[in-house]
């Protein structure tokens, strides 16, 4: 298969669904191949590394990228993306991410794993109440969903009444994120992205009514203090931003690596027995089963990544997920070892851009799987998984399981507990967020 093929089979509804395939035909042609005019494509693990490190490549050389779908340049959803730091450059990208970066240093982070643990104790409980009689659950919407949303939402102040819709608006939203999208694609991301936006447009305006301890008001008193420092679109932007990325890559995570793990009872089985191996095991589900598959630059100058030329303004579209399987970088790269040395997997990015949340990512996840299996050792899948028929964040659209597990005997909480944030816990996220002050300042990991 040649690699314009095999660039075919990528973007198809099949390879949307499996791209594994796609990649190693990809691979087949070296670490870096141009799949046509303009645009290479890089599959090694050491290119992909390099790249997303090296400051001659940007993210984008205008405010909104190219294409030919129509209404691109005034779509609401690309202008959700374009105008945030995800695709800004410096100094802009720094300027953008330091107003919220202090929310995610490691002690911020690590303060919250109380209240993660909270919540995580509490919707598995829920889960095994409503599966105790063998009814069906599905872990996305008791669990992979609720959690990531409920923290992110609780640092940026959303109250728990208003969180239901936001899943539909992101899956909307972040078709902007393929690499190739439809007019009808289009405006189904700009119906989310219009939504999401007239909701913190509401909601800046009830910050800077009244404050709080949280990183709306971080963002709203940003604009407002310093002209130049976070312009009106960029603050819709980041938080729209902030929203997505923080819980859309979890929710995948958690649902793609629970997936894996029921699938090798013998390693799930570890897990369940020492907890302390979470670490190892959350960073190899990120490689097996990246939540997020693909992003891109652009060379501002003429590179040569891998030896191949690449012209100034070309475009490196980079397969993270294949990286992640790159047999020059991981030994039998499509097995499942957590007990890989040095392994670190492509899935948060590298660089300027590393995912700002990766370290409340990780978070989440090292508690929720071995809580998940402790809790309810006779989980199972119920049937056939299906995906959503996405490239760039890869997670599942159904994920149903039976847990026949009694709740108090297997976590010890009250299922009549509320699954969502408590009053209390949403406090103390936004203390933590906002660092006992307000405005939190510094650098640390979270949104790309």
């Amino acid at each position: 298969m040649d690699v314009a093929e095999a660039m075919t089979l990528l973007l198809s509804p099949q390879g949307r669904l499996d791209p594994y395939p796609a990649y190693e035909r990809l691979r087949a042609h070296g670490p870096v191949v141009e799949a046509w005019p303009g645009l290479h494509v890089a599959t090694g693990y050491a290119v992909i590394d390099e790249v997303l490190r090296d400051p001659r490549y940007v993210v984008s050389y205008e405010p909104l990228p190219q294409t030919t779908v129509a209404g691109w340049a005034e779509s609401p959803a690309v202008a959700s993306i374009a105008r945030s730091m995800l695709r800004a450059n410096p100094p802009d990208h720094g300027r953008m991410r330091q107003i919220v970066a202090g929310a995610f240093t490691p002690r911020r982070v690590a303060a919250l794993r109380e209240v993660v643990t909270a919540q995580a104790a509490a919707l598995v409980a829920a889960m095994a109440e409503r599966g105790r009689d063998g009814t069906t659950v599905d872990v996305l919407d008791a669990f992979a969903y609720p959690l990531p949303i409920g923290v992110i939402c609780a640092l940026l102040g959303v109250p728990e009444a208003d969180r239901s819709a936001f899943r539909t608006w992101t899956a909307d939203l972040t078709v902007v994120l393929e690499p190739e999208i439809s007019e009808a694609e289009l405006a189904v991301a700009d119906r989310g992205a219009v939504a999401l936006r007239d909701y913190f447009r509401d909601l800046v305006e009830a910050r800077r009514r009244t404050p709080a301890d949280d990183l709306t008001t971080a963002l709203v008193q940003a604009h407002d203090a310093e002209v130049g420092r976070l312009d009106a679109e960029e603050l819709l932007a980041n938080l729209v931003v902030l929203l997505v990325a923080g819980f859309e890559t979890t929710t995948n995570l958690l649902g793609n690596g629970l997936v894996v793990l029921l699938g090798h009872p013998a390693h799930a089985a570890a897990l369940r027995d020492n907890p302390d191996l979470a670490g190892a095991y959350v960073e190899e589900l990120l490689r097996i089963d990246s939540p997020v598959q693909v992003t891109s630059r652009i060379s501002s100058v003429p590179v040569a990544p891998g030896g191949v030329p690449v012209p100034a303004g070309g475009e490196v579209l980079l397969l993270l997920g294949a990286g992640n399987r790159d047999p020059e970088r991981f030994a039998d790269p499509t097995r499942f070892d957590p007990t890989r040395p040095q392994n670190q997997p492509l899935s948060f990015g590298g660089g300027p851009h590393y995912c700002l949340g990766a370290a409340l990512a990780r978070l989440e996840a090292r508690i929720a799987f071995p809580l998940l299996l402790r809790a309810l050792p006779d989980l199972a899948l119920a049937g056939e998984p299906r995906h959503r028929a996405r490239l760039t964040l890869r997670g599942y659209a159904t994920l149903p399981v039976t847990t026949v597990t009694r709740p108090h005997q297997a976590t010890g909480v009250e299922p009549r507990r509320t699954v969502a944030t408590t009053s209390a816990e949403r406090r103390r996220i936004a203390r933590v967020s906002a660092g006992e002050r307000g405005t939190p300042t510094g650098a640390g990991p979270g949104t790309p």
